[in-house]
């Protein structure tokens, strides 16, 4: 066992940890003020949630030994054999500690979901649903990619989550968005942030926290550690640029939430790509993720559905975009596997096939437990509930005091 590196991640596993509080505050910021609680609720639930099913079943189901290319064995029910030694997929670093950092993945993942979904689901379907999705979507998921799964055999890359956080969590949002329908105020237009500073400080934690997200994932203080590092930061801040480039000339003007927003979106293409690329090929992937996730936020207004924090604008085009740059750009000089401009076109089609499997798995699993959920308690709230909002519908709470 290697105390250095268990210090580093135990120090990465609170980062991740500290990125579901700043997702609260990124959206909660976002929505109407008497929608605030009900939406930060949404992330910050998942904290509980997230943490006893991870103990109790999702470990095993994620990371247990490899049971037909689709699942793990129900190995680890409880923690059982989970210790203070190297075990399970590390030998460097305590078996609970890599669960641990593993378990701030399943909370954080199906609370990016709840950026679509705000302002308008029932919290006890929210928590059905949630609980569900862990089971049927991403442990399997998790385990198809880094549990020694079907999509690992074939060589998928996804260093830090593009396929398992960013694609799974935005195909279940477009399912929640076909399944719940737009909210009261989207056709009018009455749906604008009301506390944009909170959405910046939350914007700023969760890249602050990122550098555990995926300087983590090389699971030992080493120098694939640093590059994920310095591969995050310069992804997150050409894409800053790329996309106050794109909406200047779109709209006239920068904004500040834009920023925010470009930030996430270099963030999230980055995710799968950090341990792959070069500090050089970063800046490439976060300029042109800037672009592309502006054009993808703008993209539900065309197809017609309400996203109402843009979860598919972002980490789904986003998330996309990273797995496919990283089948271009991947070197082995820093993690030897090759990608297609340093001369094996084969990743790229590897990475196109998790990319088609994500998507498709993730949102027809969303769509099915969606419809059961809604068979045993409606999903979305009573027109009355949303024009009162969910903060006093749901939890008889006020963000705001009124003097």
């Amino acid at each position: 066992m290697n105390a250095a590196d268990t210090g580093f991640m135990i120090i990465c596993s609170a980062l991740v940890m500290f990125m579901v509080p700043g997702l609260a505050l990124f959206y909660g910021g976002l929505v109407q003020r008497r929608n605030v609680l009900s939406t930060t609720m949404h992330s910050f639930i998942l904290l509980g949630i997230g943490s006893v099913f991870w103990a109790v079943l999702g470990y095993s189901l994620a990371f247990g030994s490899d049971f037909g290319g689709l699942i793990g064995k129900l190995e680890y029910p409880f923690l059982s054999g989970v210790g203070m030694a190297p075990g399970g997929p590390v030998d460097n670093i305590p078996h609970l500690v890599f669960m641990t950092f593993q378990c701030m993945f399943a909370c954080l993942t199906p609370a990016l979901i709840s950026g679509t979904y705000a302002e308008r689901f029932r919290f006890s379907a929210m928590v059905l649903f949630t609980l569900l999705w862990l089971v049927v979507v991403y442990s399997p998921l998790a385990h198809w990619v880094w549990g020694g799964g079907w999509l690992a055999e074939i060589g998928a890359l996804d260093f830090a989550g593009g396929a398992v956080v960013h694609m799974s969590s935005a195909a279940a949002a477009l399912a929640c968005a076909h399944a719940l329908g737009p909210r009261m105020g989207s056709v009018t237009g009455q749906t604008s942030p009301h506390n944009l500073p909170l959405t910046i400080l939350g914007a700023g934690v969760l890249w602050f926290g990122w550098f555990g997200f995926n300087a983590g994932s090389a699971l030992a203080a080493d120098g694939l550690a640093a590059n994920a590092l310095a591969t995050t930061q310069l992804a997150a801040a050409a894409s800053i640029i790329g996309w106050l480039l794109v909406e200047k000339r779109h709209t006239g003007k920068p904004t500040t939430l834009g920023a925010a927003s470009g930030a996430l979106a270099g963030l999230v293409a980055i995710t799968p790509a950090s341990g792959f690329v070069t500090p050089g090929a970063a800046l490439l992937i976060g300029f042109f993720s800037g672009m592309l996730c502006y054009g993808g936020v703008l993209m539900k207004s065309k197809l017609g559905y309400d996203d109402a924090l843009d979860v598919v604008g972002i980490h789904g085009v986003g998330g996309t975009w990273g797995a496919l740059a990283t089948g271009l750009f991947a070197t082995a000089a820093v993690n030897g596997v090759d990608g297609l401009f340093y001369g094996n076109p084969k990743q790229l089609w590897i990475q196109f096939i998790s990319i088609v499997a994500t998507w498709v798995f993730c949102y027809v699993a969303s769509r099915l437990i969606l419809a059961l959920v809604n068979v045993i308690t409606p999903i979305r709230c009573t027109e009355n509930d949303e024009i009162v909002g969910l903060d006093l519908s749901e939890h008889n709470e006020s963000g705001y005091k009124i003097l």
